[in-house]
């Protein structure tokens, strides 16, 4: 029998455990378009940028094989040892992890064969000089596949936000909402404009959307998806002292919305874009 052929997990043991938590079920719909559309291919050397905790590294360093190299960078120092961890439980060998950023990659010109990021590159201090660290150490016809969610996404809390502040008078506030989707999430044609302006041919350009859905707004906001990278953020957006009368109403209407279409779904449109090096 083959080496690689190992069945005799003790699902009792801690470690085995931990190593095989769960895809967060936000990155996981971005990621399974992500690995649908990478070209599988031996021998090539590749890169993912923002892996967090191992979603999708791990997945694509398995996927592609021991023939492969493939390189991992993010500057969540902590999530990385999580994702070190978990790459020892699986026995793998053709992955080594990068402390860093994607504006400056520790990588040589034209190494690389394929560079993946799921919803990583959105998250970037600088998205042009990412796109020029991307080319730079990218081969020719090296292929580039990331995801991001779009300028809609949770439309629904983003008007009954809007909705809130209008009828008080903030209308700075509400300038404040419109700049944080804009930094967060570019338009796509502006996205489209920065790769072809950095070296890359964008090959397709797939868009698709998904729901999270709650019963009611009180459900969402108490979600720990939604406490752990949303909640602050939108709380920076209008001054502290007049955060918890914004909120409670922005609960309020949006329960009652729930109660009268039995459920508050909130809509994630995202892109795919499907690049290759000049």
């Amino acid at each position: 029998m083959s080496k690689f052929i190992k069945t005799n997990y003790d699902l009792n043991d801690k470690e085995i455990i931990s190593a095989i938590d769960e895809l967060s079920l936000w990155a996981a719909p971005f990621g399974l378009k992500l690995l649908e559309t990478i070209k599988l291919k031996k021998n090539i050397t590749a890169l993912d940028i923002g892996f967090g905790l191992g979603f999708p590294l791990l997945e694509v360093a398995m996927r592609l094989g021991e023939s492969c190299k493939v390189y991992g960078i993010d500057p969540w120092k902590a999530a990385i040892e999580r994702a070190k961890f978990k790459a020892k439980i699986y026995e793998l060998k053709n992955i080594e992890f990068i402390l860093g950023v994607a504006e400056n990659i520790p990588l040589p010109d034209k190494s690389i064969n394929l560079i993946t990021s799921n919803n990583g590159i959105n998250n970037v201090e600088d998205l042009e000089k990412t796109f020029m660290e991307c080319n730079r150490i990218s081969k020719a016809n090296a292929q580039f596949v990331f995801t991001f969610n779009l300028g809609g996404t949770m439309i629904e809390f983003y008007n009954a936000f809007e909705e809130v502040l209008n009828d008080k008078g903030m209308l700075n506030e509400i300038g404040n909402i419109k700049e944080h989707i804009y930094t967060k999430r570019k338009p796509i044609y502006e996205v489209k404009k920065l790769v072809e302006g950095n070296g890359f041919i964008v090959n397709n350009i797939i868009k698709d959307e998904f729901c999270y859905r709650f019963t009611d707004c009180s459900a969402m906001m108490n979600h720990f998806l939604i406490r752990l990278a949303f909640l602050e953020s939108w709380k920076d957006l209008i001054p502290e002292k007049r955060q918890a009368e914004v909120f409670d109403e922005i609960e309020n209407k949006l329960n009652k919305f729930a109660a009268n279409n039995r459920e508050l779904k909130l809509t994630i449109p995202f892109a795919v874009f499907d690049c290759s090096k000049l």
